[in-house]
């Protein structure tokens, strides 16, 4: 279909709404998926509004070539018009893009060490450290649900919800094996030793979104283990919930309180479910979670922190940046930018936008 065909069907449907609204017919659900659907082809509208606009004064312009005395004037507006109309047809283009609903979520962010036992445990420390930063350069709420400090400080397993308006479409590209190049303080000889993180990112989900049947869980509680004190250890106020039809199981033990625990292990399973969902309903993306973040086997990797020389090097955009210290102190930006520009061109691309 072509570009103007669409734009006329996004300016109708637009009119077709604020009349439906207007005649008061509608209540209830029906008048709030109207609402909201109305406020999100809204700035398009306006930005179709402004591109015809810029498109008509540009034709203005070209019928005044022709006038001697109009001439430098029209080339000046065909100019500035010609930069306004490729800017608001990209903009164009982006908006008629499919949406992934979640992208607008907060999202759940799980870190582990994979291969290299310390070394990546420390690496996994640090590197949840730098998305609370990278959070908090972003305005957004980071809340640590689970901390599993390991020897040395460094990380077993740390899950996080991260909350604000964007915060999947951002950080959904950090899914996957991510790999560091160092000398460990623990190696003698000044030997680089290679080690691997697993990140896992998921949108955060509903009770609406998933329909989970309690007769479906099997709940058991046990005595919490690792540091935290006695009363960890006196009291079983963790919490295991196995999802016996997928097979998912959620483990957590961060707070003192059973109740607590298992509130925040049903938002993860929560999580995880409606992640399998998306995923059943992407072909393009594999339903087993395992897929998403890998076996943490050196050979697989989105991403390389090499301290030696100082890079970070994104595999999937070929992408090498000489900054690893700004980027361990959470500027993501750069990096997540240039990965959401990649999968917006591939977008247009496959829609022939």
């Amino acid at each position: 279909m072509a570009l103007d065909e669409r734009l006329d069907r996004i300016l109708a449907r637009h009119e077709e709404i604020a009349a439906i609204m207007a005649e008061g017919q509608v209540n209830g659900d029906a008048f709030s998926r109207l609402s909201r659907e109305y406020a999100d082809l809204d700035p398009v509208v306006q930005a179709v509004q402004a591109f015809r606009d810029a498109s008509q004064r540009m034709a203005q312009a070209r019928e005044l070539l022709d006038d001697p005395e109009m001439r430098e004037l029209a080339e000046i507006e065909i100019q500035e018009s010609e930069a306004k109309c490729a800017e608001l047809k990209l903009q164009l283009r982006l908006a008629l893009l499919p949406k992934d609903e979640a992208d607008a979520r907060s999202a759940i962010l799980e870190i582990r060490p994979a291969a290299g036992g310390d070394e990546a445990a420390l690496f996994a420390a640090e590197l949840f450290g730098a998305y609370k930063r990278y959070a908090e350069l972003n305005h957004w709420r980071f809340e640590i649900d689970e901390y599993d400090e390991s020897d040395l400080a460094g990380l077993r397993s740390g899950v996080a919800t991260i909350s604000g308006r964007g915060v999947f479409s951002k950080l959904k590209f950090e899914s996957g094996v991510h790999r560091v190049q160092r000398v460990p303080t623990t190696e003698t000889q000044g030997r680089i030793h290679t080690s691997t993180v697993t990140v896992a990112v998921l949108p955060e989900a509903e009770e609406v979104d998933v329909d989970i049947d309690e007769t479906d869980l099997r709940i058991d509680v046990y005595r919490a283990s690792g540091a935290g004190g006695q009363h960890v250890n006196k009291t079983e106020s963790a919490v295991r919930i196995t999802h016996l039809p997928s097979g998912v199981v959620v483990a957590m033990q961060e707070e003192k309180s059973q109740h607590k625990n298992k509130a925040k292990a049903m938002k993860i399973l929560r999580a995880r479910l409606y992640e399998q969902q998306r995923a059943q309903a992407h072909a393009t993306r594999s339903a087993d979670r395992k897929s998403q973040v890998g076996t943490g086997d050196r050979s697989e990797r989105i991403r390389t922190y090499n301290f030696p020389q100082g890079r970070v090097t994104d595999h999937r955009i070929n992408l090498s940046l000489h900054k690893i210290d700004r980027v361990m102190l959470g500027e993501f930006n750069e990096i997540i930018d240039a990965l959401v520009q990649d999968e917006q061109t591939a977008l247009l691309a496959a829609e022939g936008l």
